[in-house]
């Protein structure tokens, strides 16, 4: 009989390559070689800011907002242990403050970074607010149709421990609008961006919070002329004063004064008709509220984070606001 062969074991499947940086390929070293050359590993938590999308900021200065080198490592510790954020569900989304300041020898106007935290049990909302003084009225849309939404984050060094841990408890507010086809937007489209708003709905506390007594307004005329764009206080602004001195800058003519008085007048009835009806949804929302939904309210805090002071940024310190903006009021603490 044939001498059965025995089996030879099979060469080891090569491992796959390595690249450096540049994109050069590594050849195979010795483990010892590879070792010295390791990098250390970065921390799971290092430049989360920057993965919370900067709601509201002009796309031509997005970039800008990341020229420096900004110091958010009291947010990364706030999710340690002991510090505030830590084991808790967080929410987090960014903004922009821009503000006139001189750094160096150089004196302009900087978008000032900063995070809010939300901690809650769940998304505080899944709308956006949009609202300027070019556009009548608010609109309150879904995230999902700017293209937002809240994502679980995952940190940097994905191999860390407690990789599932951070996934399920960090969500940040992403936008996947592609900037390379901001080309393509229409100029209203690409304008609403600049409008958003992270939109959040307290009925609890918008019961102690003073109503809106401005109206936009935007007065048309019948020549084509561009459209007059201003406010109007009910409380604060005399209109017939401000009519009479619209035509004194010629703003407006004599023949149009009374006409424009009226717009306001309609105005002013269609924005007080709306916050009635408001006032009366929100009385059912507070009385068909169940104790779950009370105790969100009731618990939902919100921590508000600039950056700290550092040799290759300018001290913001005496900058800090606690205000957010005009749905979610002022943040629980400042840092």
């Amino acid at each position: 009989m044939p001498r059965k062969q025995s089996k030879q074991k099979k060469p080891a499947a090569p491992s796959a390559s390595l690249s450096a940086s540049d994109g050069r390929p590594l050849s195979l070293a010795p483990k010892r070689h590879y070792v010295e050359e390791e990098v250390t590993p970065v921390t799971p938590l290092k430049d989360i800011w920057k993965d919370a999308f900067p709601v509201g900021t002009e796309w031509d200065q997005y970039d800008r907002v990341y020229e420096l080198e900004w110091d958010f490592t009291h947010l990364e510790e706030a999710f340690e242990e002991n510090g505030i954020l830590h084991g808790k569900k967080v929410f987090l989304f960014g903004c922009t403050e821009p503000q006139f300041i001189t750094f160096g020898d150089v004196s302009k106007v900087l978008h000032i970074p900063a995070v809010v935290a939300v901690v809650a049990p769940h998304a505080p909302s899944d709308k956006i607010g949009i609202k300027s003084v070019q556009m009548e009225g608010e609109f309150i849309v879904s995230m999902k149709e700017m293209k937002m939404d809240w994502v679980p984050y995952i940190p940097a060094d994905r191999d860390h421990v407690s990789v599932e841990r951070y996934k399920s408890q960090i969500f940040t507010l992403k936008c996947i609008q592609r900037r390379v086809a901001l080309k393509n937007l229409k100029e209203e489209r690409l304008k609403k961006y600049e409008y958003c708003l992270p939109y959040f709905n307290n009925p609890l506390k918008e019961e102690e919070q003073e109503p809106d007594t401005v109206v936009p307004i935007i007065y048309s005329f019948d020549d084509g002329k561009p459209p007059l764009l201003l406010e109007f206080d009910w409380e604060l602004d005399d209109l017939e004063e401000m009519a009479e001195n619209l035509v004194k800058d010629e703003s407006l003519t004599p023949d149009t004064k009374d006409s424009f008085k009226g717009y306001v007048k309609q105005r002013v009835s269609e924005e007080r008709k709306q916050q009635r009806q408001a006032r009366e949804e929100r009385r059912k929302r507070i009385e068909e509220m169940n104790a779950e939904a009370r105790a969100f309210y009731e618990n939902i805090r919100f921590y508000k984070y600039y950056p700290r002071p550092s040799s290759g940024t300018p001290n913001i310190s005496d900058l800090k606001s606690p205000f957010i903006n005009r749905y979610y009021g002022k943040a629980t603490t400042v840092f």
